[in-house]
């Protein structure tokens, strides 16, 4: 059964990070939202990571954090993610939305410093 909303031409976008902890994801996320980075966060429970750094493999707990911003907006919100963060290089990625409820996608778009 095909997705009951047809794709949207919209410009929303999901962000999806990571933080050595929660205080951390929390700390990040306001401030996107504070700055119009982001229409809204949403701060995810503890992650296991398992990942190669410096030629070894290492594991860690995390927490992650998602963000809904319009992607005139990706750019900007790299940059404050890396500002902020802890980690030199930190785990910043952005994707897509294709379809979802218009209402919401258009509140995104709005929120995140576009309309």
């Amino acid at each position: 059964m095909p997705f009951p909303v047809p794709c949207l031409a919209m410009a929303a976008m999901i962000a999806y990070i990571t933080a050595r902890d929660r205080d951390e994801a929390l700390r990040i996320g306001k401030a996107l939202v504070e700055t119009r980075l982001a229409a809204c966060i949403n701060v995810l429970g503890e992650i296991h990571s398992v990942y190669w750094w410096n030629g070894r493999m290492e594991e860690s707990r995390e927490c992650g954090l998602l963000a809904k911003t319009d992607s005139s907006r990706a750019e900007a919100l790299v940059s404050k993610v890396k500002e902020l963060h802890s980690y030199d290089v930190p785990c910043v990625v952005l994707w897509p939305l294709a379809a979802g409820n218009p209402d919401y996608l258009g509140w995104i778009e709005k929120e995140s410093g576009n309309a």
